[in-house]
């Protein structure tokens, strides 16, 4: 690909075209006149020339360095634009989610803060009835096993579903009315959404579908659904090496025992914390 701006200019020669049209004025002449008028004409051009040309020595390493400058410019752009291209290339659109993603709105929280039914208006999530029946992933407070990369051929199959329920309202929510091939729950995180922030497994429609994809292997579709919301990424990061070692882990059971063990180290932080108070 050419470099736009990097290429060097030959610079000189302008003397030697205008000897050379001063000449020919000249020639021809058969009178003295003619012939001092040629000599005086010759010895100011040539002193005109000599200046110019000691101007473009001394100007000549400044103009190599700039040249390099610009080669060195062209250059950054140019892995500024591969930079660009990989990040593009790693993006990934909703058409590239060829799995069913929905959930079953309880209408329990406020629909402005939803951020289930903001997918939804996205057409990023298909909303379910009572009565309907999933057949992939479901996310729900009465799943008996945990999330785990084990579950990645059912989310790639079937998909992924979730609950959209209060937590204060669990006692007065129809599970048996949602039927779901496969309820999981999902492993100790940390909620980033603005009505839970920093509550443990107090998580929010998205981040729950976010998680699930991440541990699944599914980590680009996890960035998109996030990408929807300002405060998406804020998740990851927190979440990351957590999220990262349940990716790592073979089943429900690995991951399990990866969480409890995050927290024993948290509860013993929080006794030498106590103690030093």
């Amino acid at each position: 690909m050419p470099r736009r701006g990097c290429s060097k200019t030959k610079r000189g020669g302008r003397g030697g075209r205008q000897e050379r049209g001063r000449r020919n004025r000249f020639e021809g002449s058969e009178s003295e006149n003619a012939a001092v008028l040629e000599d005086d004409a010759l010895r100011k051009l040539s002193i005109r020339d000599t200046e110019i040309l000691e101007d473009d020595s001394d100007g000549s390493e400044t103009s190599d360095k700039s040249i390099e400058g610009a080669a060195a410019d062209c250059e950054l752009e140019e892995s500024d634009d591969d930079k660009n291209t990989t990040e593009e290339e790693e993006r990934m659109e909703i058409e590239d989610i060829t799995y069913p993603v929905a959930m079953w709105d309880l209408g329990h929280c406020d629909p402005k803060r939803c951020s289930g039914r903001k997918l939804a208006r996205f057409g990023m999530v298909k909303l379910l009835k009572l009565g309907h029946r999933f057949n992939g992933m479901v996310l729900t407070p009465v799943g008996k096993k945990c999330v785990s990369p084990e579950d990645a051929s059912i989310l790639l199959e079937h998909g992924i579903a979730v609950v959209d329920c209060s937590w204060a309202k669990l006692q007065e929510t129809p599970f048996n009315r949602m039927k779901a091939a496969h309820p999981r729950l999902l492993p100790y995180l940390v909620a980033c959404n603005p009505v839970n922030y920093g509550i443990p497994c107090k998580l929010s429609c998205v981040e729950a579908f976010a998680a699930t994809m991440y541990i699944c292997g599914e980590k680009l579709a996890a960035a998109l659904y996030l990408s929807k919301f300002k405060w998406g990424k804020t998740f990851i990061n927190i979440n990351k090496e957590l999220l990262d070692k349940y990716a790592a882990c073979k089943n429900s059971t690995e991951v399990v025992g990866v969480q409890n063990k995050y927290l024993e180290e948290l509860d013993e932080e929080a006794c030498r914390e106590r103690g030093m108070a």
